[in-house]
């Protein structure tokens, strides 16, 4: 039997280890990146372990210039094929965009967009030669509209919808699945990261990864995981705009007026 190689991206926690954990479960070998590489390593010892595949490890920081060609040239001198991506990797600023710090909102826009669209980029021709893959993108229910006090990360998040429903459609009867998972507010460390803690209930990150993962496996075009969240959307879509910006203005805004800024 062939091995099956998934590559995820932001693996270390939260959605994406839950990810890595059933892409492993399903038998493929795992490549996990993130910028921590003491817990890759705990990692991968505990998958290897448990599920009897090849972990391979590269510590990296995506956001930064060049890190998406460094990881493909990487994976390749490894001799290693994706059959599997899931770009997970990402995070979140909060505050007023004219306070913010300049290259961390830049490292934001690289991470959340650049680098999901090169590992799209390096690893989709290939899928589409052999007539198989899976392309799994992580967005936002911020991706259906704008969010003051959080601009640049709602409309990170917006492309990454859209960007992936074109690809899906393009890809359609290929054998290529290409989906794009929109979780609400989940139980990760995003929030304190970005400096918006939420008072709303959080989903696990086990559960939206598993409604991600099976979203895309059944090759679903969006996910939005839990009733609530799909009717935040619908109502999202169907509310005035100005109406819209004017509650998120109203909930976003930090309470001391001070930004707060995160790389993950």
């Amino acid at each position: 039997m062939l091995s099956k190689t998934a590559l995820i991206t932001g693996a270390s926690m939260g959605i994406g280890l839950d990810l890595a954990v059933l892409a492993a479960r399903d038998g493929y070998d795992c490549i996990l990146v993130s910028r921590n590489e003491p817990r890759l390593h705990e990692l991968k010892k505990v998958l290897e372990t448990r599920y009897r595949i090849n972990v391979h490890i590269f510590a990296l920081d995506l956001a930064k210039h060049d890190a998406a060609v460094r990881l493909t040239t990487m994976i390749a001198e490894a001799g290693l094929t994706v059959d599997f991506l899931i770009n997970n990797a990402g995070f979140g600023t909060s505050g007023a965009f004219a306070d913010l710090d300049a290259e961390t909102e830049a490292d934001e826009v690289r991470l959340n967009v650049n680098t999901l669209t090169e590992l799209t980029k390096a690893y989709l021709p290939g899928m589409l030669e052999r007539n198989h893959g899976y392309v799994l993108n992580v967005a936002s229910v911020a991706a259906f509209q704008p969010g003051p006090y959080m601009a640049v990360y709602y409309a990170t998040k917006a492309y990454v919808l859209s960007f992936t429903e074109a690809i899906h459609t393009e890809v359609k009867g290929s054998g290529v699945h290409v989906s794009v998972l929109c979780p609400g507010p989940t139980d990760t460390n995003f929030f304190n990261r970005a400096g918006s803690e939420l008072s709303f209930s959080k989903m696990p990150s086990h559960l939206v990864a598993f409604f991600g993962y099976k979203g895309v496996m059944n090759n679903k075009r969006v996910v939005i995981p839990g009733l609530s969240n799909q009717l935040l959307v619908g109502v999202a879509k169907l509310m005035p705009r100005a109406l819209s910006l004017e509650v998120l203005r109203r909930v976003q805004k930090p309470a001391d007026g001070t930004p707060a800024e995160s790389t993950t």
